[in-house]
């Protein structure tokens, strides 16, 4: 995050600042004119569509009702509220329709209203974020009007259940979809370079959603065409599919860390048990890393905790960027970062965690006129070597992390096994043979960094 010294219109002493009163001022330069880009392309396509577009009442009334419906969905899931960041609804179930039935310049009020609406009966978020979403969303649902309505300039034969208007209709659906994962794609990537374009697209989560919203739309609009008081009777599967979509991204929301987006320390801890589980089972070699952020406290103190989270931030990107899908990565509380590599030994945990040292290491996070950067420590234990289960691997990590950071910090540390005590049952009374004469040696080395 980039924020320009003159920002500031009081000093920094609590008071509040113009960043504060305007959050968008504190966002990469690239985002804010992107941004911005799309809000006045957004405004202009309603003023020039608005002056080409003869209002009728018929399209008021279908207007109204369909946001009436996206209302009530709205309200009928209020209580749940809506997880942070960017979520996943099914109110496109009502934009699609005013994009397939009604003119185009519909569709660019529709998500107005909506979004409206949830800013003020769902949960207050910086206003610019609804505004763009309002602006994407209805960029990508005028596009899809606009050439819905190019091949079927009579939206009411949709209704009459020929092939021709339906695949029209499916084409537009898809369409409206493709842009409006587009328009906010690049926005996430813009705020979050370092964010690949597989976290920011599609996955087959969200196929599956777009496929489902896709039906949605495409029904309710047909339903809708041959009679108006049918929508009451597509509302309710809507209500109860959006509701259950919310609940599953608040469950999800619920295992992860806020800050980072990682999981938090119980769900990490659930998921470590049930690999190690697992492999204790089939036999499979599992290791465990506990990453600690160096002076961390000196980043907050200097640069003040926006900052310090910014770091977090940029360590947990990293972190996921270097690893593999199934390795079972969260945020264990401050600067620690615990890792569970199923199927590592120990050379490839070592390697591992020298690659994240390393990656960490070159990694800077802009303020102002100068770039943080921090080092992390690490400790690596190993399964079936320094303990079986949860406890014991990540008391003998934590031990190894305390090691490495009496050894200076910035550097890999593995903890000491000792030698396995005679057998209880052993009956060789032979004594061992004298040593042989060997230079002189530290009676307790220090583990190699």
């Amino acid at each position: 995050m980039a924020v320009t010294s003159h920002a500031s219109i009081k000093p920094r002493d609590g008071v509040s600042t113009l960043t504060d009163r305007w959050p968008l001022l504190g966002q990469r330069r690239p985002l804010v004119g992107y941004l911005c880009a799309i809000v006045a392309l957004d405004l202009v396509a309603i003023v020039m569509l608005s002056a080409f577009t003869v209002f009728q009442w018929r399209d008021a009334l279908t207007f109204a009702a369909l946001m009436a419906c996206g209302a009530v969905c709205i309200e009928a899931t209020r209580r749940l509220g809506m997880p942070a960041g960017v979520s996943r609804d099914l109110l496109s179930a009502w934009w699609l329709p005013v994009a397939l039935l009604l003119p185009p310049v519909y569709a660019l009020f529709a998500p107005i209203v909506l979004q409206i609406l949830l800013q003020v009966r769902v949960r207050a978020t910086v206003l610019y974020r609804r505004v763009f979403s309002s602006a994407a969303i209805g960029l990508a649902g005028c596009t899809a009007s606009l050439g819905f309505h190019w091949f079927v300039p009579d939206p009411s034969v949709l209704a009459q259940g020929s092939g021709a208007p339906i695949m029209f209709a499916v084409a537009a659906a898809a369409l409206f979809a493709v842009l409006n994962i587009a328009l906010i794609a690049i926005a996430a990537h813009t705020a979050d370079p370092d964010m690949t374009w597989r976290e920011v697209l599609w996955d087959r989560e969200s196929v599956l959603l777009d496929i489902v919203e896709l039906c949605l739309g495409v029904t309710v609009s047909i339903a809708c065409g041959l009679n108006m008081a049918l929508l009451l009777l597509a509302l309710p599967p809507v209500v109860l599919l959006q509701r259950s979509l919310l609940h599953a991204q608040l469950q999800a929301a619920a295992r992860t860390d806020a800050k980072t987006g990682l999981l938090n320390a119980a769900a990490w801890q659930r998921e470590a048990d049930t690999e190690i589980v697992r492999a204790r089972r089939t036999g499979e070699s599992l290791a465990l890393l506990i990453i600690d952020i160096d002076h961390f406290k000196r980043v907050n103190d200097a640069h003040g905790h926006l900052v310090g989270d910014e770091v977090l931030v940029g360590v947990a990107s990293m972190l996921r960027s270097q690893l593999r899908d199934y390795d079972v990565v969260g945020r264990f509380g401050g600067e620690e970062f615990v890792v569970l590599l199923p199927g590592a030994d120990i050379n490839e945990a070592r390697r591992v965690a020298e690659r994240l040292r390393v990656h960490i290491s070159h990694m800077a996070v802009p303020v102002e006129d100068t770039l943080v950067k921090v080092t992390v420590s690490t400790g690596v234990a190993l399964m079936s070597v320094h303990g079986d289960d949860l406890i014991d691997l990540l008391t003998a990590a934590d031990l190894a992390l305390y090691r490495a950071k009496e050894l200076g910090r910035d550097r890999v540390c593995i903890p000491a096994v000792p030698p396995p005590p005679p057998h209880p049952l052993s009956t060789d009374t032979t004594p061992p043979p004298d040593p042989a004469p060997a230079p002189h040696q530290d009676p307790d080395p220090d583990p190699t960094p």
